[in-house]
């Protein structure tokens, strides 16, 4: 609304009603307009009392509201409002309805108005009783409504875990901290236990707040540690960082056996290597060769760019990681973690400690049992916060796990699949820098 509107002189008020438990107020700019006063109301309508106690003392011209349901709980009590307003002569002005075929903002609403809204306001009203049931459920940490993850059941007053299920899921997060591949994750799957799922399910899965013991409401909001969980913080804080390397990858290198895969690239022409597998005929034997999968910025006079033997590349790689991952870590900007993690454990400790305080506080008659237990809501979203940035930040000794990394026998005594979680861990890319007959490789680290 604006000054624009064509209100004749007079005072006008403003009043609105939000529900603290799935709801923020609202400030005197959502009126569009400046007003004489405003009343607002949080849980309880005293404001609204006091409003109406006023308009009596002294009858102002307009009142602002931006829904009628605000009015009251319920059709009847809204209409019984709006009947006393409509005898103390005050225009009624509902800024965010449309109940009439005239603009809503310039025309007042008579009870005629709302006896033709009846249905909208008891629909209206009915949604904000669900999202009050909702809210309610997740100040007391209760599961959100539906059907139960797989992996769980419903019990009492919260997830339960599913003997028959929770160990199917329990195996597919155990193979992809393992191999670091969804898909084939999902094939173990498949094959182990005959559960079929697709690969968006499957990433559903690793990033679920559910199968780490916390709750997830549609507000975003997170509450920690309300069910039993299936995989540990520890374990969750790996999935995370396997899942954020692998999207850097290119599709189907994350699933290889190999440690190079998707990391090779040829600085000449620009293109990713890919693995190559020759067997030599009347044989078993099998070679392995690092192969351009396309020259296409190399001039047409110039060879195209030779494979390599994998093995060589591999030798050579872990060479120089061993020669400049001690001089990167010590030469790289690096965010004093320590602290980082000093400060966020000190505020959720003073959020822990404002949390066990509560109870008392509702003894004492400081604060009543709902205003508790939403600010107790409150805390435990914030904590969960804080501990996700905890879980995010990089280990505080990276330039002690540099040292011990950087001995060769360290590489040489892991498999395959262990060598390329430590690869990518480090690595963002590996590059093959050619001169005449020779090259050389060269590592761009991810920090």
């Amino acid at each position: 609304m604006t000054a624009e509107t064509g209100f004749e002189p007079g005072k006008i008020y403003a009043y609105s009603y939000s529900d603290p438990l799935f709801e923020s107020a609202p400030d005197s700019s959502v009126w569009g307009q400046s007003i004489d006063r405003f009343y607002q109301d949080l849980g309880e309508r005293q404001q609204l009392a006091q409003l109406l106690q006023d308009c009596r003392t002294a009858p102002i011209g307009y009142l602002l509201v931006r829904r009628l349901e605000e009015l009251g709980d319920s059709v009847a009590a809204v209409s019984d409002r709006l009947a006393e307003l409509e005898s103390l002569g005050i225009s009624l002005i509902a800024t965010e309805e449309s109940l009439s075929n005239a603009d809503p903002a310039a025309t007042p609403l008579t009870r005629s108005d709302l006896l033709r809204s009846l249905q909208s306001i008891q629909a209206d009203q009915q949604q904000r009783r669900l999202r009050r049931g909702h809210a309610q459920n997740r100040v007391k940490a209760l599961p959100p409504p539906g059907k139960a993850p797989y992996g769980y059941r419903r019990g009492k007053d919260r997830y339960i875990l599913d003997r028959a299920t929770a160990p199917v899921v329990k195996e597919f997060f155990d193979h992809f901290l393992l191999y670091g591949s969804l898909r084939s994750s999902v094939r173990h799957l498949q094959k182990k236990y005959s559960k079929k799922i697709s690969a968006s399910t499957g990433k559903r899965w690793l990033a679920s707040a559910v199968y780490r013991g916390d709750l997830v409401y549609h507000t975003g909001e997170v509450v920690r540690d309300t069910h039993a969980p299936i995989l540990s913080r520890d374990e969750a804080a790996q999935v995370d960082r396997l899942l954020r390397r692998n999207r850097n990858l290119p599709p189907r290198t994350a699933s290889s056996p190999r440690s190079l895969s998707g990391l090779v690239v040829c600085a000449n022409c620009q293109s990713p290597m890919k693995i190559s597998r020759v067997t030599a005929r009347h044989s078993d034997q099998e070679y392995l060769y690092l192969r351009p999968t396309a020259c296409a910025n190399q001039p047409p006079e110039q060879p195209k760019c030779k494979a390599i033997a994998y093995a060589q590349v591999l030798d050579r790689t872990i060479q120089q990681i061993c020669v400049d991952l001690p001089r990167a870590v010590s030469g790289a900007p690096m965010p004093d973690v320590d602290s980082i993690k000093q400060g966020l454990t000190a505020q959720v400790a003073a959020k822990q400690a404002i949390l066990e305080q509560l109870p008392s506080l509702v003894e004492s008659s400081v604060l009543d049992a709902e205003t508790a237990a939403l600010r107790a809501y409150k805390l435990r979203t914030e904590m969960a916060d804080l501990q996700a940035k905890l879980a995010q930040l990089p280990p505080v000794n990276l330039k002690a796990i540099a040292q011990t990394v950087s001995i060769p026998q360290f590489w040489l005594d892991l498999s395959e699949s262990e060598r390329r979680f430590y690869f990518r861990e480090f690595i963002r890319q590996i590059q093959i820098v050619r001169s005449d007959q020779t090259w050389q490789i060269r590592l761009r680290f991810i920090f």
